[in-house]
């Protein structure tokens, strides 16, 4: 799958900002059109009916007998003015319907309305059903009223009364609709022509936007790590600095390990340089050799480093076999039970190298979060070399206990050649230690090479199970420890 492009990703997230800010713009823009034309409106039926109520009324349409010869002139259609033009003639020139009455009598029906007007009549504004003609739809009507002149007395009335006007000016809503929807497109269609122009614009500055991190990109490129390079903590942006401190962290990590990586080679050489040389030489010395007895010791040293050669393969066989496993799932370990499985696996080398092991663990089962073959190989690796690389009469200790801050700890001890903190600190660093070797016949007795490459496997592991490889003196009468150690919150204590 080819990856997106981060400036199109982000520039399609800001277009569709901007289409949906459009699309509320839109929305408002007739909401205030709307509320702009139901005040034009209403407004223009208020000052149709203040006008109509103003203007002198003809004495005619004043007779006391009932009778009206009020007429309204015939409408002339214009010419509508030159800003109008393109505009809806229904939003800007309103077809206005008009009843006028004087003292309840009708004087004026503008277009045949007065047969659905209803008998009740409200002053003011409202909305009203009508059917004109055949078709029943809302009308907007504003109604009025005013009292001025008087009527001369007739046969029925002696004495002058006030006379009574009223206007009702009709306005159909569809007009109002109209006027609304020429307001929101004159606020729309320019927003609506610019958003090509704004799409363009913005991805411009996301390309702009994102050539410093295409100039990141480029330096990490060229990052020697092997060299030991890193990027600049300075940065012209923040995040581009928060950037470049998470890189540089990655950076020395990998630097770290490619460092353990050449050390780790460097030991493997060493611990296989010394066998092989053996070897060699003790080949020869056996194809040299006059006596019997010489050549049969020279041979036995052969078979010697010949399995040191094959505990060295074997080790490193186990440690590719650990960083295989360090991705399975955990599962929960009791430290006692495996313990006593791999002390019992070493009682007979411990017997053949004249050592004395021992297992120091609690009745009750220690559990931790973990892989049993792992851990098995680590504490196997651990014993392996306190029995190997130390003289005979040595006493090893496996231990499991907890402290008073709930920590595990699982540890070999053993009271052989001591070991200083300074050679502890170089086993840290270093992850290897060579002990007394030379190429005479190695006997049972003897200490062996191969502990770098068993201590590198342990600190893998305790690292992929969450423990930490702690290498210390230990406590008398012990010369040296190497424990692993889980955190309190790691472990669980019902043996399940």
């Amino acid at each position: 799958m080819q990856p997106r492009s981060l400036w199109r990703y982000l520039w399609a997230w800001a277009l569709g900002a901007v289409v949906a800010l459009w699309l509320l713009l839109a929305g408002l823009s007739y909401s205030t059109g709307h509320l702009e034309a139901e005040e034009i409106s209403d407004g223009l039926l208020v000052s149709t009916a203040q006008m109509l109520l103003a203007q002198p009324w003809p004495d005619s349409a004043l007779e006391p007998d009932g009778k009206t010869s009020f007429s309204a002139p015939e409408p002339k259609t214009t010419a509508l003015p030159a800003a109008l033009h393109g505009h809806s003639d229904k939003a800007y020139v309103p077809d206005l319907h008009v009843l006028m009455w004087q003292d309840d009598r009708l004087v004026w029906d503008s277009h045949g309305m007065q047969a659905q007007w209803p008998t009740i009549q409200t002053l003011g504004h409202q909305t009203l059903h009508l059917t004109v003609p055949g078709q029943t739809q809302e009308w907007r009507v504003y109604v009025a009223e005013s009292k001025a002149g008087s009527v001369p007395p007739s046969a029925n009335a002696q004495a002058d009364r006030q006379v009574v006007r009223r206007v009702a000016v009709f306005l159909d809503p569809a007009r109002r609709e109209a006027l609304a929807a020429d307001i929101a497109e004159h606020i729309l269609l320019p927003a609506l022509l610019f958003l090509p122009l704004v799409a363009l614009i913005l991805a411009s500055a996301m390309r702009r936007g994102l050539l410093p991190l295409k100039r990141l990109s480029s330096k990490i490129s060229a990052l020697d790590v092997d060299a030991g390079q890193t990027l600049m903590p300075q940065q012209p942006f923040q995040e581009l600095g928060v950037t470049v401190q998470a890189i540089n962290h990655l950076v020395q990590r990998l630097q770290e390990e490619i460092a353990r990586e050449r050390r780790f080679a460097a030991d493997v050489a060493h611990e296989l340089r010394t066998p092989l040389t053996a070897l060699v030489l003790q080949s020869r010395l056996a194809r040299d050799a006059a006596l019997p007895s010489e050549q049969a010791q020279a041979l036995q040293a052969v078979e010697q480093g010949a399995l040191q050669a094959g505990r060295i393969l074997s080790q490193l066989l186990d440690l590719a076999r650990a960083q295989s496993l360090g991705e399975a799932q955990s599962e929960s370990v009791d430290l006692c039970a495996l313990a006593q499985g791999v002390v019992a696996e070493h009682v007979a080398l411990a017997h053949a190298l004249g050592q004395d092991i021992a297992l120091e663990a609690p009745a009750h089962p220690v559990t931790v979060s973990g892989q049993s073959t792992l851990l098995a190989l680590a504490l196997r690796n651990l014993v392996d070399n306190a029995l190997r690389h130390n003289p005979s009469g040595t006493y090893v200790e496996v231990r499991i206990a907890r402290d008073g801050q709930g920590l595990v700890r699982l540890s070999v001890s053993d009271d052989g050649s001591d070991m200083t903190s300074e050679v502890i600190s170089e086993v840290i660093s270093d992850g290897a230690v060579v002990g007394p070797q030379d190429s005479a016949p190695m006997t049972g007795h003897a200490p062996q090479a191969g502990l770098g490459i068993g201590l590198t496997l342990v600190e893998r592991i305790a690292q992929s199970q969450g423990a930490q490889f702690i290498r210390d003196t230990g406590t008398a009468p012990f010369g040296k420890r190497f424990a692993l150690v889980w955190p309190a919150v790691t472990h669980r204590t019902d043996g399940t």
